[in-house]
């Protein structure tokens, strides 16, 4: 597939479905593309529907499986329109293009040469627990033992939070986050190099209590 240049060949383009309740329009809008008058459109879109459909087949299907529909903050950016994110010191908290091809940047492979991709998400099931206790903890440890991420990457306003899906079979799940943990009162990784903070044991007795207050 040729790169969209008509309001039909990107309106085609938003209509391939990724996976069973995402498609592909749902996964351009941009705020940087909106303000900034630079198109959100992928340049190698087979690329781009390949990367989504692992992100959404392993992280965002089995998500919203389990904790009902799930929002998309911001995901594909365009090379041009992740550039412009990253000028003058990241105006717009956008890391440089060679540190997001395979993550915002879907049809551009990593280093290794594999696809990946990530989207910003918020999980509305988590936000109560999260506006009580600020505790974002019980969905990061939660993924981390249920499904094939790459990262995560965690933000104050909403819980929102970075989800990357890797193709590259050595990639080591990480867990980062601009948020205090209230278990330890700082903003430690959870998980760095593939190695977690805490036991299996300790891990479900975060997670037990949140997913107790769901029912």
């Amino acid at each position: 597939m040729k790169k969209a240049a008509t309001v039909q060949t990107l309106e085609d383009l938003g209509r391939i479905r990724l996976s069973k309740h995402f498609f592909m329009r749902d996964f351009l809008y941009s705020e940087i593309s909106q303000i900034e008058g630079i198109p959100n459109i992928p340049e190698y879109p087979d690329r781009a529907i390949e990367a989504g459909r692992g992100l959404c087949e392993h992280l965002l299907e089995p998500l919203q499986e389990r904790f009902g529909r799930i929002v998309i903050r911001s995901a594909y950016r365009a090379p041009a329109v992740n550039a412009k994110g990253a000028e003058n010191n990241n105006q717009y908290s956008c890391a440089a293009n060679a540190k997001n091809y395979a993550e915002h940047i879907w049809d551009y492979p990593d280093s290794e040469g594999y696809l990946g991709a990530t989207a910003c998400i918020v999980v509305p099931a988590l936000l109560p627990w999260y506006e009580e206790r600020k505790d974002w903890t019980p969905l990061a440890w939660w993924i981390h033992d249920s499904l094939p991420y790459a990262s995560q990457f965690w933000f104050p306003k909403l819980a929102a939070f970075n989800l990357r899906w890797s193709a590259n079979p050595d990639t080591l799940p990480s867990i980062s986050t601009y948020v205090t943990n209230p278990h330890t009162g700082d903003k430690t990784a959870l998980v760095k190099g593939g190695v977690a903070t805490l036991s299996l044991d300790e891990r479900k007795a975060i997670v037990r209590p949140w997913l107790a207050s769901l029912n």
